[in-house]
């Protein structure tokens, strides 16, 4: 009997070890010197330098309409073209059966189910990969969607941030944007809460840190930004927002 209750304490104390050593560790919390960082992004360039100047490789954008992104396949690594989108955090993949074809524009129709209802989207964009945009959409639930869509190099990551803006007249609502930190350009969509009022905003980003739309209006650090200036009203506007692709 001592043997048998000798071999199932050591049993017991390796499963203990065990389940201990599983465990993850919680995640510091972000700080100046440990900012927030997109553990679900990719942090190079997915697309491929044979696509650059092409129709075909990858596309990211931003929407309002509540809020999300989208992030387009168009063959980059091989014939295969889709798209997911995610929308107030529900994710739904979209295809297409339009083929590509070299030296052609794209336009084609994707579509797919969220929340058990149909959606469509039509993607277009040029021959040398220029004007990328939605040029007609169908979210059941999600009124007057708004999108911007830049095409990604090889040489040039692009990011979606998702966020919000607060003004001091009470006013509220999302405010998200697209950047690239080696263009040093961004650009995005703010829209009012309760509205289908929106306001493209663009500038560029001093130093990788710094937003500008011809002046200083906030600072990014890691994967999240943040900010606050005054518009033409005399009101302040402040905002935030976290990188989600």
């Amino acid at each position: 009997m001592k043997q048998i209750n000798s071999k199932l304490f050591l049993l017991f104390v390796c499963l203990v070890m065990a389940f201990s050593s599983c465990k993850k560790e919680k995640q510091p919390e972000p700080t100046p010197d440990n900012p927030y960082t997109c553990t679900s992004c990719v942090h190079s360039p997915e697309a491929r330098a044979e696509y650059d100047h092409s129709s075909r490789g990858v596309y990211k954008g931003i929407l309002v309409a509540s809020t999300g992104t989208v992030r387009f396949d168009i063959g980059n690594n091989d014939n295969t073209i889709s798209a997911v989108m995610t929308i107030d955090n529900n994710a739904v993949t979209l295809s297409s059966d339009i083929e590509w074809r070299v030296n052609e524009p794209y336009i084609a129709s994707f579509t797919g189910v969220l929340d058990g209802q149909a959606i469509n989207i039509t993607f277009s964009v040029q021959a040398d990969g220029s004007d990328a945009r939605i040029t007609a959409s169908s979210i059941p639930g999600h009124a007057y969607p708004n999108f911007t869509i830049v095409k990604e190099t090889s040489d040039a990551l692009i990011e979606a941030f998702e966020g919000e803006y607060s003004v001091s007249n009470g006013k509220k609502g999302t405010f998200n944007i697209i950047q690239s930190r080696t263009l040093k350009k961004w650009g995005g969509i703010a829209r009012e809460q309760g509205t289908h009022d929106d306001d493209y905003i663009s500038g560029t980003l001093n130093s990788n840190t710094i937003l500008q739309d011809g002046k200083e209006i906030g600072m990014l650090k890691g994967d999240e930004l943040s900010g606050s200036f005054i518009d033409k009203k005399g009101n302040t506007v402040t905002f935030s927002g976290k990188r989600t692709l």
